[in-house]
């Protein structure tokens, strides 16, 4: 694998003043330190997952465990970073007969539920190796608010689509073709385009610190 000491984060397209803890739908990838493929690797355009992967994998499943505002959407972990919807919910007003999450009657916002699952995936993945704390994840992560029901689902097939485009992936240490860095939103952006009849293009973006 190729050694590269160039800064690959992904730019924020956070907006300004927007409230992360508001209901919505909302995009996430998180990129690990180095984007070193920790959580597996690509055979025949599937991820196989490793243990650590399946760690990731389960820590985004228990999110709404914790958390009675989240629902978790369409997800993939690849080798070195990770893809996924977090839908942020109104409160629950009872909870049945199912156990309480641990933080029920608590709205919590996005970044504070990011930064959880990172923490939960990276303390399970360290205890498994015997390498307390070490770095798994880089320290910011990418967020997109989903805006109507045509975008989510373009951005679901995005992400199930994920593994098969490897090849071209920005985020490949080995890859020498590298897609568009928003190629998700050129293809979200593209098919409203298409609805509407306006011009194709991206929209512009606001790059802010995470």
């Amino acid at each position: 694998m190729k050694s590269d000491s160039k800064d690959h984060r992904r730019r924020s397209i956070r907006l300004r003043d927007y409230d992360y803890a508001q209901i919505g739908a909302y995009f996430v990838t998180i990129v690990t330190q180095g984007r070193k493929c920790l959580f597996g690797e690509i055979v025949e355009a599937e991820m196989r997952l490793n243990d650590a992967g399946r760690i990731i994998q389960t820590a985004w499943n228990d999110l709404p465990n914790h958390y009675a505002n989240v629902e978790v959407d369409t997800f993939v972990v690849m080798p070195n970073h990770i893809h996924g919807i977090i839908n942020l919910i109104d409160l629950p007003v009872g909870a049945g007969f199912k156990p309480a999450p641990t933080n029920a009657g608590t709205h919590h916002g996005l970044s504070e539920i990011v930064r959880a699952f990172k923490t939960f995936s990276a303390r399970r993945i360290n205890n498994s190796r015997n390498t307390s704390g070490a770095p798994v994840w880089q320290r910011n992560y990418f967020e997109h608010v989903i805006r109507d029901e045509a975008s989510l689902n373009r951005i679901r097939q995005y992400i199930l689509d994920n593994p098969a485009r490897w090849e071209y992936d920005r985020e490949n240490p080995d890859t020498t073709k590298p897609e568009p860095e928003y190629q998700w939103r050129m293809e979200t952006v593209m098919g409203a385009s298409l609805r509407s009849g306006q011009p194709r293009g991206v929209a512009p973006t606001k790059n802010h610190p995470s």
